[in-house]
């Protein structure tokens, strides 16, 4: 190996939410944590980890429906803006002409 290119090697520790330590080598020369590991991950250990995922349909649901309620009140409000100014415009037209200013 050429010297002086090469970055500096240290060894760490990787500590998991689960208590797993590992050893290992790293150019940050920092600790570690992290929330899955080899010991207590599914796809290692085959065991099935129950994750927050009830309610995700409810969830979808709400959404969808605030934006169908969000597009019904911009639907009126668009139509009321319509009636509003046919009114306008309307009394503008039912409105007699200004007079002639006499001199």
């Amino acid at each position: 190996m050429r010297t002086g290119i090469h970055p500096k090697s240290f060894n760490i520790k990787i500590t998991c939410i689960c208590g797993n330590v590992i050893e290992t080598a790293s150019t940050k020369g920092e600790s570690l944590s992290v929330e899955v590991c080899s010991s207590c991950h599914p796809f290692f250990t085959g065991k099935i980890k129950l994750l927050d995922m009830a309610g995700r349909v409810e969830k979808f649901q709400k959404k969808s429906a605030t934006a169908a309620t969000a597009q019904a009140e911009n639907k009126a409000r668009e139509e009321a803006k319509a009636v509003a100014a046919a009114a306008k415009k309307a009394k503008r037209k039912a409105a007699p002409p200004p007079a002639d200013k006499i001199s």
